[in-house]
This record gives structure tokens, sequence and C-alpha cells, in this order.
């Protein structure tokens, strides 16, 4: 099989992720000639599988509530990101304003029917789609705070972004105006607020996730939103990660005094979630850095690595690009920009590796494979 035939195997669909989660149009995303992993790995039958979790507006502690998208194994896709609310004296302060029209209008009416106060002001925790393109169904006077790469990187998305909503499952139900509203404070420390006497420390921790990250630390509550620095039973999106930056971050937030953790994405857990996405990456460093090290590209070597209990995770075709991003800490091409091309060419390169198995395996079926192996 040859590049061409790889490309055109896996084309069509996205890696492993929904638009919204780039922060990208599908029109954008097939302009780079996204190519999608076939097959994408496979289950370990000899692990658990993800826990399915519902939607709600779970309240966590008075006048503090998380809001779930729910999801589980095949029902969550990449841009399905959590959400956070904390009630004030008058008005409601959100963290993330999730992904389009639905969600955020689903978000909105469960607060405001929880607490009957309207939204004031909105933090970001990054500027990832899925958590900002849900921006223009809040009120115009809500004030929007961000990192100043957050803004930044949207205000370079915000030319591209198409003039109207698509009717998507579970995003858009209809066609109407599309809007990328952009933060209108930024702050580069970390920033305190008392929230009817709720403290609330919004951290910047980037770069980790991006270079722009900032999670919300409520100390008396032991509580912590990570917007994306947390994916539970959720294969992590490294396209504008710096990782080890990133496990230097959540080995850090292990060390607070926290007992609550609401990951960006999967459902609410604690330390020990944290800890076990941080092994993920690690698992992926020890295996990634041995092909490295023995010269082979990254897709080929994402096409033989196995995760072990992380290849049941949500979305586990993203070790592609994660182990990409891995061979650019390591080769010196590392930046804060996502390498669509890098990406790209990693999934053509594993795609032929699969189609390669394939046909190897039709020509000798995989037990009789297994009994040379073990004669060999």
């Amino acid at each position: 099989m040859n590049r061409r035939d790889a490309i055109h195997l896996g084309a069509g669909a996205l890696v492993g992720a929904t638009a919204a989660l780039a922060g990208l149009d599908r029109t954008l995303l097939a302009q780079a000639q996204v190519v999608n992993p076939t097959p994408p790995p496979q289950p370990d039958p000899r692990y658990p599988m993800p826990p399915k979790w519902n939607r709600e507006l779970r309240q966590l502690a008075p006048n503090v509530y998380a809001y779930m998208q729910g999801g589980g194994p095949g029902l969550s896709a990449a841009g399905v990101s959590n959400a956070g609310v904390i009630v004030g004296r008058d008005h409601l302060v959100a963290i993330d304003a999730l992904q389009g029209p639905i969600p955020a209008r689903t978000f909105i009416a469960a607060a405001q029917k929880a607490t009957g106060k309207p939204f004031g002001r909105m933090i970001l925790t990054h500027h990832h789609g899925d958590h900002v393109n849900g921006l223009q169904f809040f009120d115009r006077s809500v004030e929007i705070l961000s990192h100043p790469y957050c803004k930044s990187e949207m205000a370079k998305a915000a030319p591209n972004v198409p003039k109207t909503w698509t009717p998507t499952p579970n995003v858009a139900d209809k066609e109407e105006e599309r809007r990328l509203v952009l933060p209108t404070v930024t702050f580069r420390d970390d920033l305190v607020y008392d929230v009817d006497g709720v403290e609330v420390q919004f951290r910047v921790v980037a770069p980790a996730h991006t270079w722009g990250d900032v999670v919300a630390y409520l100390p008396q509550h032991k509580i912590v939103f990570l917007g994306d620095v947390g994916f539970f039973w959720v294969a992590p999106y490294a396209n504008n990660s710096w990782i080890t930056r990133w496990i230097d971050v959540c080995n850090a937030i292990i060390g607070w005094d926290v007992d609550v953790l609401v990951p960006g994405h999967g459902p609410i857990g604690g330390k020990k979630e944290l800890a076990e996405m941080r092994t993920y990456f690690e698992v992926l460093r020890v295996e990634a850095r041995k092909r490295y090290d023995a010269k082979m590209p990254p897709g080929v070597a994402a096409a033989e690595i196995r995760l072990g209990r992380f290849d049941n995770w949500i979305g586990p075709e993203r070790l592609i690009m994660d182990t990409v991003r891995w061979y650019a800490e390591w080769n010196g091409t590392l930046t804060p920009d996502y390498n669509a091309n890098a990406v790209r060419e990693a999934t053509i390169e594993y795609n032929e590796v699969k189609a390669k198995e394939k046909k190897v395996s039709e020509i000798i079926p995989l037990g009789r494979m297994d009994d040379l192996a073990e004669a060999v």
C-alpha cells in the first residue's frame, strides 16, 4: 500500500476527535487533510472499560456545582467537556462555556434553574473550542476572563470561524449565526476571588495541556476544576501540549490539599484519577522513547505501542498525536502550536503499518502466526 492509498483508507473522518475540541470547524480540518487511524487501537480485554457517567449539574459543596455532560464507552466524543459554577450573591461565576448551542444553553438553563441567578462572570481554562465556542450564548454583559495566550489563540481563530452553526448531534440543532466571543479581561498571574464567602483561586499552571492553562482551586472545599489539565478515563489530547511540564503540573496538584477533581473530560474523580492520567503519559514516554532511539518514525511507533489498561480509555487513537508530541520534545521541534502536518504524516504511517498487518493476517491466519512465532 502506498501513501496515497493510506490517505484514502482513512480520509473523511477526524483524528479521534470532534472539530470542537481543536477549536476548528470540520471544513478547516478537511482542508488540513486529516486522516483517520484505520483501524484505531483496540481495547485490551484484560482490563476494565471506562464507567458511564450522567449529564447533570452536580452540587459539590454549598454554592459550588460541576456541570457534567455525561459519557462513557461509545457515548462520549472528544468535544464533550465539563464546566463549573460558583454561586455569588447576585450572579454566577462560570468556569468554561462548552462547545456549542445545545450544551451551552442546557448548561445555562440548568444553572439558572438551580440557583435563580444569572451569569455575571466567566473564566476560561484554555482556548480550545469545546470550552469557548459556547460563549456567544451567554448574556453580552458577562465579563469574560482568560490567560493572555488563550485570548490570543482565540483571536487568531476568529477570522476562520464559519458564519453559521451547522446542525450537529448534541452540538447544534439548527442553523443560526455563529460568533467567537473573545475574553474582555486577561491575567498572567494567579487571580483570587471571594465569591460570596467562597475563595476561588484561579491558578495559572501553563504550559501543560496548552500555554494558557488555568485551574480553579477552592481551598476551603478542597475542590479543583482542572479544565483539560485533567482527562479521566479519556485519553489525554496533547495537540498543544508540553507533556513533560504537564506531568509536573499533575504532580504539583496531587500535592495540594484537595479531595475532588473535576476534569475537562470524563467523570469527577480525585488524586487517584489524576495520577492515572499522569501514568498514561509516563507509560507512553517509555514506549515511545525506545522507538525514537531506534529511529522509528512516530506513526510506525504508535502502530506498535500498546498501553495496557489505557488502551481501553475513550479516544485511544490519540496515542498517535501524543506520540508525535513526545517526539517533538526530544527532537527540539516543540512549539505551542498544534503540528497538524506531523500528526497527519504519523497517521498515514500508522495506517500503512496496519494495512500491512491486515494483509499478512489474511495470508496467514492470526492463530497460525502465533504458532509460527512460538516455533521460532
